[in-house]
């Protein structure tokens, strides 16, 4: 990655000189990108302690899915990172199929990768366009916006939603792809990495930018992975760690591609690296357009949206010994299996992980979810202790966070 000569900011350190106060900042704060509260003790405009509060959009996920069936509470992970909302609905397919066993047709596998780099691009889009404007950068909020709305529009044509899709299915997704849908696809990734250099040429060296982000919210390696960050988060501090390369599921291990990684594990190097990141999501989804095989979409042994609570049974007449008719009951296939599982998927932001026990029933007994947004607004303490005041929006906006993520 490229990277400009670094600057030396002459950051104040709290001496105890200044005056000290305590100021509570949101939860209706615009630049916190939802309802998030943040109480900070500052020393002069150096902040010395700062406390993340979250919880304002509290629904009670994981229980509300408890009293559905797993087929039901698809819906529920459209309303987690509603950015990604169609990553979400892959790690929870994965993750339920993982549990009870379920195979996936290659040709819903690559198709599943194929939408999920799309919402990498439409999360990575959104999130530079607001960062970019909560430092003062306007025209990248428009340019990201134009992009982004392209591939909304290729949404629609494939699920006819532009933001809540559940379009996987447990067992592969809900419809194929249409020629019309693979045209545009390959005619916006034609396009897509010129419109990537714009965005670079616009801040990569800007002054004020740089100002901004070099040397601001540092973080090492060691530090990123106490504070359990994944994602860009992590790989900006120069951690390799993608579950796609790791624990590779859908198309990912018959696609070829980079993990970007930084090493100073700055605002700047989060950025750069999901820069690099919307490269490599070009290079996998043309990779799957190529390889795209035929076949069917969805499994044969992928449950129905009606999951009935025990295995249905069919009646067959047999014989014993004796050679007289018996009836007995024949059970196809014991779907749902008791016991636990947690898988992960790399989602935008990070691991999104799902933990499910089961007890053979057709819902979940337990369920638990790792978003990585809870887990990085918790980072938001170390990296802000010491830093300006001013410099507080850039260390939330470099977390990217989603506070209906967190809060689930």
């Amino acid at each position: 990655m490229t990277r400009p000569i670094k600057q030396h900011l002459e950051i104040p350190v709290a001496d105890g000189a200044g005056e000290r106060y305590s100021l509570r900042m949101g939860p209706q704060h615009p630049a916190t990108h939802g309802v998030l509260r943040v109480d900070l003790e500052l020393d002069g405009e150096t902040i010395i302690e700062c406390i993340p509060q979250v919880g304002y959009l509290h629904r009670g996920f994981e229980k509300l899915a408890e009293n559905k069936t797993y087929a039901q509470a698809l819906i529920l992970t459209d309303r987690l990172d509603y950015i990604a909302a169609m990553a979400n609905n892959v790690g929870y397919c994965v993750a339920v199929e993982r549990l009870l066993g379920i195979s996936v047709p290659l040709r819903a596998q690559y198709i599943r990768t194929i939408v999920g780099e799309m919402s990498r691009l439409c999360s990575h889009l959104l999130w530079l366009a607001t960062h970019a404007l909560d430092i003062g950068a306007m025209t990248v909020f428009l340019y990201c916006f134009r992009e982004r709305e392209i591939l909304l529009d290729l949404f629609e044509e494939l699920c006819g939603a532009r933001l809540t899709f559940s379009y996987p299915r447990i067992g592969g997704v809900r419809q194929d792809v249409t020629s019309y849908f693979v045209d545009e696809l390959q005619r916006f990734l034609d396009m897509f990495p010129s419109k990537i250099e714009e965005y670079e040429t616009l801040i990569d060296t800007n002054r004020i930018w740089l100002k901004r982000t070099v040397g601001v919210g540092t973080l090492t390696g060691e530090e990123a992975l106490a504070l359990g960050l994944t994602g860009a988060c992590l790989r900006g501090s120069g951690v390799d760690y993608d579950i796609r390369k790791h624990q590779p599921y859908d198309a990912y291990p018959l696609v070829d591609f980079e993990v970007p990684l930084g090493s100073d594990g700055d605002i700047y190097a989060r950025y750069r690296c999901r820069m690099e990141e919307m490269h490599q999501s070009v290079r996998i989804i043309q990779q799957c357009i190529d390889q795209l095989p035929p076949g069917p979409i969805i499994g044969p042994d992928a449950p129905d949206l009606v999951m009935p609570n025990k295995v249905p049974a069919r009646i067959e007449a047999g014989t014993n010994e004796y050679g007289t008719g018996l009836i007995k009951l024949i059970r196809d296939r014991n779907l749902y299996i008791s016991g636990d599982v947690y898988v992960a998927t790399e989602v935008p932001k990070g691991e999104l992980g799902f933990y499910f026990i089961s007890d053979g029933n057709n819902r979940p007994y337990r369920m638990h979810i790792r978003s990585p947004s809870f887990i990085h607004i918790g980072a938001l303490a170390a990296i802000a202790k010491g830093e300006l005041i001013a410099d507080l929006i850039a260390n939330i906006g470099s977390l990217d966070v989603v506070l209906g993520e967190s809060d689930r």
